[in-house]
Formats: C-alpha cells, sequence, structure tokens
C-alpha cells in the first residue's frame, strides 16, 4: 500500500483495494490512452510509472488503447466541441504508442488490448443499451457539462457517450482497478457503476495528480507548448527539466522518480535539480546520458560555450537576414515567434543583442536564438 499511495490524489475506495489485495491473486489493472496525438510527455509517465509499479507487484496490467473512444474525444476539462479525428489519424497515433511505453513498462508482461475491437463489433442496439445506464441529470452534474450548459456553449450527444465508453472499457475487461489522472473521476467512477449493472464486482479507482508543464500553470500539453516529451533528445530533455520551478521541482520527483523525497528535500535546491534532470534523462536515454547531458548543459549554460554538435550556416556573399538565417535553420517554429524572440532580447551574435529581424548577419559568429539554439556562421 505505501507504493501503491505514493503520489495518488483519490482511492476509491480504499477499503476494497485492501480488500482485493488479499485475494492474493494477480489483479486487472486497466489504464485507458486516447491516442489523440503520436508523442507521449511526462505527464503520460504518471500513470505508466504507477502502472509499472503494479507491474513489480505481480499484478496484470492492460493498458487500454481507445482507438475508438479517441474519435469521440474525451469532453473531461474542455470548454468546446472537441475536433474529431479520422480513423486514419487515430491510426498513425496509435502506432506509435507501444514503442514509447516500452521505456516504462515491461513489454513481456503487458496486455495491450484496442477498445474498437469490441466496440467496432457492436450493433445499434447494443450501443442504445449502453445510455440506459446513466440520466441526463447525472450528466449535467458533471462540473465541466454543468458548465457549459449554464453558458449557454453546445454539448454533442457524442459527448455524453463518451463516459459510458470507458465504463464499458472496464466491463470488457473485467478492471479490478482502474487508473487516471484526477480529471477522469467521473469518468472513473461510472466505470464502478456499469460493473455492477453487469453482475461484476466494482473496480477500484486509483487517480493521479495532473502534471504541471514546464510553465508551472497549465497541466503538460503539446498545445500548451510547455511538455517534455520522452522521445526528445537528451539534451533539451535536460534543458527543460533544469528550467523548472524549484516548487514544482519536488512534484517532478514524487511523481516521475523513485528517489527518496526526504534526501531530496536535504539537498541544495540547485544541486537537487540537477538531480533531477540526470535521472530523468538517464530513465528514457540510458544511464549515462544524464551525466553527459548534464556535463553539456554546464559548458553552454554556466561557461558560456556552445554546444559540441552546434549546427553550421555558410553565409552568403554581402551577409544575409537576422531573420530569415533564422528561419532557414529551424531556430524557431515559425516567423511569429521569431519575432517574439527579436523583441524579447532572445536573440544575440557573440553575446550582442541582436534586436531587429532585418538586422545583417556577416562574417563567423556564434548566433544564439533563445535559451538552447545555437548557429555557428561562417
Amino acid at each position: 500500500m505505501k507504493v501503491i499511495k505514493r503520489g495518488t490524489v483519490d482511492i476509491v475506495s480504499e477499503e476494497e483495494l485492501r480488500l482485493k489485495l488479499k485475494e492474493n491473486r494477480p489483479l486487472v489493472v486497466k489504464a485507458g490512452f486516447d491516442p489523440t496525438a503520436a508523442d507521449l510527455h511526462l505527464g503520460h509517465t504518471v500513470l505508466l510509472r504507477k502502472l509499472k509499479q503494479f507491474q513489480e507487484l505481480g499484478h496484470k496490467v492492460k493498458f487500454l488503447i481507445g482507438d475508438f473512444t479517441a474519435r469521440i474525444g474525451d469532453p473531461t476539462g474542455r470548454s468546446q466541441l472537441r475536433k474529431q479525428l479520422s480513423q486514419e489519424e487515430v491510426g498513425e497515433n496509435a502506432a506509435t504508442y507501444c514503442s514509447q511505453v516500452s521505456r516504462v513498462l515491461d513489454m513481456d508482461k503487458l496486455e495491450v488490448v484496442f477498445n474498437s475491437h469490441w466496440f467496432g463489433k457492436m450493433k445499434m442496439n447494443d450501443m442504445l443499451e449502453l445510455t440506459s445506464h446513466a440520466t441526463v441529470s447525472q450528466m449535467l452534474a458533471r462540473s465541466d457539462f454543468r458548465t457549459r450548459y449554464t453558458g449557454g456553449q453546445d454539448i454533442s450527444l457524442l459527448e455524453f457517450m463518451y463516459p459510458l465508453l470507458q465504463g464499458y472499457d472496464s466491463v470488457e475487461l473485467k478492471a479490478d482497478i482502474e487508473l487516471g489522472g484526477s480529471d477522469q473521476i467521473f469518468n472513473l467512477l461510472v466505470g464502478r457503476d456499469m460493473q455492477k449493472d453487469f453482475g461484476q464486482p466494482s473496480q477500484a479507482v486509483i487517480t493521479m495528480p495532473l502534471l504541471e508543464g514546464t510553465d508551472g500553470v497549465q497541466k503538460m500539453s503539446k498545445s500548451y507548448g510547455n511538455y517534455i516529451g520522452i522521445d526528445e533528445p537528451a539534451a533539451d530533455m535536460f534543458g527543460k527539466l533544469m528550467s523548472v520551478s524549484d516548487e514544482l521541482m519536488f512534484k517532478y520527483f514524487e511523481l516521475l522518480t523513485d528517489e527518496d523525497m526526504a534526501v531530496v528535500r536535504a539537498l541544495h535546491p540547485r544541486d537537487a535539480k540537477v538531480l533531477l534532470a540526470k535521472t530523468i534523462t538517464s530513465q528514457y536515454h540510458g544511464k549515462d546520458a544524464g551525466e553527459t547531458a548534464a556535463e553539456e548543459f554546464g559548458r553552454v549554460f554556466s561557461r558560456g560555450e556552445a554546444p559540441q554538435d552546434t549546427q553550421v550556416h555558410k553565409l552568403a556573399p554581402g551577409g544575409e537576414r537576422a531573420m530569415d538565417v533564422i528561419i532557414a535553420n529551424g531556430l524557431a517554429a515559425s516567423r511569429n515567434e521569431a519575432r517574439r524572440l527579436f523583441e524579447q532580447g532572445g536573440v544575440s551574435l557573440n553575446g550582442e543583442k541582436v534586436s531587429s529581424e532585418d538586422a545583417l548577419l556577416s562574417g563567423e559568429g556564434l548566433l544564439k536564438v533563445g535559451k538552447r539554439r545555437f548557429l555557428k556562421l561562417l
């Protein structure tokens, strides 16, 4: 229970969970991931790491890829209708998941399932029967639905179906335990009720906190630009982890590592953050990657040197506009992002600020864009 409870928000109910554990059998532990994007980030690994703990405790983990439900889109926390994805988009995203989760989970002990396997075979009367397991008033009791309804914003009947479909996943898998983010509590509890309706023991529910991104405000998400992808290069991952606030750092330690929190809190904040960045980078890139990234980070950011693998750009005779050089070498995602960097003083040449996108760059030098992007000019 000490291992299971680390970092959790809610357990519904802890007494039921203890009784299940006393049955002395491998419990079926379920967590669902809708492939609405191709890349997994550290926010997703909060659940993945908890699944890994259940694997190590000898339980049977089922990694559910919601390839059917992803086409509806989970309405949790949404203030407006979610854009529906095509079957092709969902399939392309799902194809990347197994290789990515293998960085956390023991694939030899993992059962990967797709909910299209049962929903794709359901007939219309089967789907309609699912709607009898909830009422409109129950759905409108959800805070996000209630807010949209009272605010006059649209809610589709398809969105009302989502919690029922997620709940039926638990029936199909005969889940003993379901894991989810703290914002998923409504959907997870629907699963408990639906199992009871189908004559099954109700699953215990464990929720984990949502992990804030590098901005320390919004939950980690690619759409907010505050994410750390588990497939990112080691140097980028290390640098992003070094940028999180001291306060958020301890939450990352608790949810993303197995470090002893008492030991961590006794460290100087700077040393603790380096340990965090090393530990997580090594988890996803190999034992030596964290140390190598730390050395590179110190060289670049403490001593002001260029990274060893800095790309090179040979300037045209007579020089080139700063904006053109930045865009041509992928140092900014768009011209608008580049303009913001110019305005914020985030572009420099040999340590001197470049304030205008029309500035002419000529001769050899080191161009720095933002905090971690460099370009050697020849």
